[in-house]
This record gives C-alpha cells, structure tokens and sequence, in this order.
C-alpha cells in the first residue's frame, strides 16, 4: 500500500509556553516554602498551647539562640572552625579521588589492582576510623581534617571511575578517526563527557563531608559546630543543638548551591530534560 503525504499531519513547532522563562525567584521561593511551612506550623503549635517546646524548641526560640550566639562572637568561631576542616578535608578527598579513579577508570590493570580494596574500604563505617585516626595523628587537627577527607574520597572516587568508564566509545572513536593526541583526546572528548558526573560527585562528597566533620568534632574539638551539639546536650540546650543543626544545613546548602553555581558554565553545552523542566 502507497503512503501518500497529502493527509499528512502538519507538523507544527510547538509554540514557547507562556511559563518558559519562570521568573528567577520562583525556585528559591518554591524550596524554601516546606520548611517554612513547617517552622510556622510548630511555632503555632507551642504559641496555642499543643506543646510545651522543652525538647524541640519553636523556631524563635532557636533564632534567639543563634543570635545570641553572633552577638557574643561564639558563632563566628564555631562556624569558622568547622568550615576550615569542611574546606581542608573536601580540597584532599577531592584531590585523592579524583587522581584514583581517573588512574582505575581509565586503566583497567590498576582498577583490577585498586578497586577491591577501595571497595573493601568504603564499607568501613566512619565512626570505626575515629580511634585509629586518634592513634596515628593524635587528637587534634589532622585527624579531624583525615576523617572528612575519608568521607569525601569514595563518593569522588566512584563517581570518576564510573564516568570515565561510561564514556560512548562512539566519540572517542570519533576522536581517534580525526587522530586526536591524548592530551586533545582528553580534553576534548573525555574531560567534558565525565564533567557532569564528576560535577554531581562533587556535591555527593560535598554532603558527606559535612555529615564527617560532625562525628569528627566529637574527637575532642573544643570549637566547631560539633562541639556546640555535644555542649547542648551537656548542658540540656535543646535550643542550641537544633540552632546547630540548622546552621549545618544552612551552611551546607550554600556550599552546594557555590559549586553547583561554579560548575555552571562548565555544563551548559547539556540538551538534558532537566535543563529545560526548570525552565518551565
């Protein structure tokens, strides 16, 4: 039977929506309504009466908490010393990743040389690091700073070995069709075919940089954070361990949204359907 095109549907370009272009502050807005919603809700909750707010504090409690923190200068403190450990153990899990699973992605005789032993690692909890790390580099610093690098490292780790290997052998025949040397071949095929996935283990390694320094900061720290959740439990300051807790979720939000912002440019060549839902 002869298929004709006459009766053939137009085909039509979908005209832009009119929601295409959202205005800037609709995802900030659209994330922070839950957990407003939810400090409203139990501020509410303790000001009618349904609860007394002793354990879990209403949210002008906590916010008197941290304020009375800044203006003593105590908040200052803590939060530089827990972001100098985040920054110092992400900056050597990063490096150590990134070099190991590059080195096992990429070569197959030292990922079979690697990978077990590294895998054999990772399911190490991190709280049975804690006493070794305190033996071999004593209480202070440099523990604390190799703990986070731990929890940094695997995320890191995996997530390059894992996009170097999943690279379409396509493009890098491709590459060698148009006799690209390996240093072009690396940064024209492979360095912006990992990009994404070594984007995402970034902020992975990021996030569980920040769940370390907390069991880090139990090792004797005297400041940080950590320590201000160990002193209110202590001292019976509910206030002050969740006013702790929600400067470590603020804090680790910023610092995601800083390397998600920074790798921006780096990922605007994707055509990903997530791209273009935000935009809706």
């Amino acid at each position: 039977m002869a298929l004709t095109l006459d009766n053939a549907a137009p085909v039509t370009t979908a005209a832009p929506s009119a929601h295409r272009h959202a205005p800037p502050w609709r995802g900030p807005a659209l994330g922070l309504l839950l957990p407003l919603t939810v400090a409203v809700g139990w501020e509410a909750a303790v000001y009618l009466g349904w609860s007394n707010g002793r354990l879990v504090p209403p949210p002008s409690r906590v916010f008197s908490t941290i304020a009375e923190l800044a203006r003593t200068g105590e908040l200052t403190r803590h939060v530089v010393a827990t972001l100098g450990r985040v920054a110092a153990g992400f900056g050597l899990g990063v490096l150590s990743g990134s070099v190991l699973g590059a080195v096992a992605g990429y070569w197959s005789v030292a990922r079979r040389l690697l990978d077990p032993t590294v895998q054999a690692l990772r399911a190490i909890p991190s709280i049975a690091w804690v006493p070794l790390f305190i033996l071999w580099l004593g209480i202070f610093e440099t523990s604390k700073v190799a703990l986070i690098a731990v929890g940094v490292f695997f995320p890191v780790y995996l997530g390059v070995m894992g996009a170097i290997r999943s690279v379409d052998r396509k493009i890098v025949e491709v590459g060698r069709a148009f006799r690209l040397s390996g240093p072009a071949m690396i940064r024209r095929i492979l360095l912006p075919a990992v990009l994404p996935a070594y984007v995402l283990a970034l902020r992975v390694g990021l996030g569980l940089g920040w769940m370390f320094v907390v069991a880090a900061e139990f090792m004797g720290a005297s400041e940080g954070l950590g320590f201000l959740l160990i002193d209110g439990q202590q001292l019976g300051k509910p206030a002050q361990i969740v006013a702790a807790i929600v400067i470590f979720a603020l804090l680790g939000k910023t610092t995601d949204w800083l390397i998600e912002i920074a790798t921006l440019p780096l990922l605007r060549w994707q055509d990903a359907f997530d791209r273009h839902d935000g935009e809706t």
